[in-house]
């Protein structure tokens, strides 16, 4: 029977191995404290958190997720730990960007389960407000045996103000070393999903419509159904009133002020969306037919990003479930064995050994059975993305899609742009679409400082850099070609003109805004004109005036393709770069960095922050992704052209085409 418990409250606990499961909806950190009979923290080595997320008799993830799984061993507590507290914070703001407080998120949810799953008491956090820490709940040692209780306390000071107030003189610095940490995980992870649905339901038909991974969880209260975020006429798009400057949806003075916002659309109406297509009726004993655009939306556009993002979540939470199985299979059979072997009875005769077999038959049989569950899921999840897949529009769409020889330059700015797939070791059939919102959050670095490939080959650092460069024009060719002929502007910075031929598909057809920039001075040149576009909108934006700009000026998103970093550039390129980055994407400025991390380590932690704000994609699969629910590293496969197609270079002439047209 399962306990739900209310601030206060507490329950005991029959197991000693446990999990701790946390749904919050958002992006949350997860940490634990140890601490003694007085509730003292002894040190930070008593605290597990993202940057040593190993201690004894407890383990959790490594980034910020939506859902976390902590590992408990109450056995393995050393005599010292007479409670143990479960913490979630949310991730320092970046550039202004998620939420701040627990009062604008869904109420998390934590749950202590047993190692096959079976709840034994849950707790809902709510009446948060301004804080952005937590004490969720707590496991505590009383007379021999062990209980947990709800806490609920929260603080607007974040962790710092959390650790100081149980005792610890190292708040500060240990909680800013959980920020560094978490940073360093975000940095990695795939933009947050749209949120679930006020109440909970985890179904795709049901989800709300998309309000945008970059928009953050829709606060409670919020009037009314909240319609999708660019769904219809994107920002920057061509709406009623004539071309919009890109920045338009980041003007809102509530949302700076921090007061009340306004999430009615101005040209929307806020009735619920219209219902997806039914699926045709199943066979007997046999799973519906899968149906392309089945998600709930207003367009199908937005039922397919929807419809993605499901297929996403549940093989993230399906495989989730597998490796959970197979982890209470190996600990169980460790405990049969461990008994066995602890009982001298059995070492007489054949008993010991009668006992190792049927523990590993037990084993296997769990295993096989989690294995079957698994395959039966991904089978489900193959189907619909064999019928998914073909149903694409160019921007969620592969290069070897027919939709692309059927390519019009578009009139609108689409949801959301495919950057490569994701796929996991457990389910090899299945290629996950990775769909990143428009306008951009944050800039983009193609790494090409990986020599060894996950398929066993190597790759000598001249081929990466040319492979880096590929990838980064066909990211580029892609964002091109899915907006409208005025709205996207490119420019390129080659200080040694290395990258010449890898960006002749873009010179050559005319699509870039002028010749790669080459050398300091070229550097220099480029880098003073986009700061000083971001500094204008600043100003008139903060002025209250967003049309009172100079005549001419060019509205369009703005996309810098810097190759060969930090070649050419010197501390005071290096700091206007940063300057980019953080402030660039508020007001359309994006940057897409060329670079070997590896090489670039000689600028010490002065790039350390750069690195962070940028989401690294790789030129050959790699694992190095993580999902914003449960935190697989997920192996990250870059957008290909198909070998001889010359699909892009036909792209971007059309491209070409549609701009000589617009300016005549």
């Amino acid at each position: 029977m399962t306990a739900e418990l209310v601030r206060g409250q507490n329950h005991p606990l029959s197991q000693s191995r446990l999990e701790i499961r946390i749904s919050a909806g958002t992006p949350v950190a997860a940490a634990a404290a140890l601490s003694d009979e007085n509730g003292r923290i002894h040190g930070t080595e008593w605290v597990a958190h993202p940057g040593a997320p190993v201690q004894p008799g407890l383990e959790l993830s490594r980034q910020a997720a939506a859902d976390h799984r902590l590992a408990v061993d109450l056995d393995a507590m050393t005599e010292a730990v007479h409670r143990v507290s479960v913490l979630l914070a949310l991730p320092a703001p970046n550039g202004g960007a998620g939420p701040a407080r627990f009062g604008a998120v869904a109420a998390p949810f934590v749950a202590v389960t047993g190692l096959d799953g079976t709840e034994v008491a849950s707790y809902t956090i709510t009446g948060l407000d301004l804080e952005s820490a937590v004490v969720a709940l707590e496991l505590y040692r009383r007379q021999g045996a062990w209980k947990v209780r709800a806490v609920g306390q929260g603080y607007a000071g974040g962790l710092a103000e959390l650790f100081a107030d149980q005792g610890l003189s190292e708040a500060a610095q240990l909680a800013a070393g959980i920020d560094e940490a978490v940073a360093r995980g975000l940095a990695r992870s795939v933009q947050a999903p749209p949120p679930r649905t006020s109440e909970g339901d985890r179904s795709r038909q049901a989800a709300a419509p998309a309000v945008g991974p970059d928009q953050g969880s829709v606060p409670q209260g919020a009037p009314g159904p909240v319609p999708p975020a660019y769904g219809g006429q994107p920002s920057g798009g061509q709406g009623q009133g004539g071309p919009q400057p890109a920045y338009s949806a980041a003007t809102d003075p509530h949302a700076a002020s921090g007061g009340p916002v306004n999430y009615s659309h101005p040209e929307r109406q806020t009735s619920a969306p219209p219902p997806p297509p039914a699926a045709p009726p199943a066979q007997p004993g046999q799973p519906a037919q899968p149906v392309a655009g089945d998600a709930t939306g207003w367009s199908m556009e937005e039922r397919l990003y929807n419809q993605v993002w499901g297929m996403f979540e549940d093989l993230s939470r399906t495989t989730a479930a597998y490796r959970s199985a197979v982890d209470f299979a190996e600990s169980r059979m460790d405990k049969e064995l461990e008994q066995a072997l602890s009982d001298p009875r059995s070492r007489i005769g054949g008993q010991g050994d009668a006992a190792r077999e049927a523990a590993r038959a037990r084993y296997s049989q769990l295993v096989d059975q989690a294995r079957a569950s698994l395959d039966r899921d991904v089978a489900q999840l193959v189907a619909e993305s064999q019928v998914v897949e073909p149903a694409l529009p160019p921007a969620f769409a592969r290069w070897d899609n027919p939709c692309w020889h059927a390519y019009r330059v578009p009139m609108e700015i689409p949801m959301a742009l495919r950057l490569g797939d994701l796929r996991l070791p457990e389910a090899e059939a299945i290629r996950i679409p990775m769909l990143l919102r428009l306008p951009l959050e944050r800039g983009l670095w193609i790494d090409s400082g990986r020599a060894d490939s996950l398929d066993g080959t190597f790759t000598d650092s001249h081929d990466m850099r040319r492979l880096a460069m590929d990838t980064a024009v066909a990211h580029a060719a892609r964002l091109l070609a899915v907006y409208p002929a005025d709205e996207f502007t490119v420019h390129v910075v080659d200080p040694a003109g290395s990258g010449a031929q890898a960006l002749a598909p873009l010179s050559q057809t005319g699509v870039l805004a002028g010749p790669p920039a080459q050398g300091a001075a070229g550097v220099a040149e480029v880098l003073a004109r986009l700061i000083q576009r971001v500094d204008l909108v600043q100003m008139a934006l903060r002025g209250g005036a967003p049309d009172a700009l100079p005549p001419g000026f060019d509205t369009a998103q703005q996309l810098l393709i810097v190759n060969d970093f930090p070649h050419g550039f010197d501390d005071r390129a290096v700091n206007q770069l940063r300057y980019l980055v953080d402030e660039g994407p508020a007001v359309g400025v994006h940057l897409m960095l060329v670079a070997d991390r590896e090489e670039s380590a000689g600028y010490g932690p002065l790039l350390d922050p750069l690195w962070r704000a940028l989401l690294r994609l790789t030129p050959v699969p790699d694992d190095h992704l993580a999902d914003p629910w449960v935190g697989h590293a997920w192996t990250y496969e870059p957008p290909t052209v198909p070998h001889g197609s010359e699909v892009l270079r036909q792209v971007l002439t059309k491209v070409a085409e549609a701009r000589r047209t617009w300016d005549r």
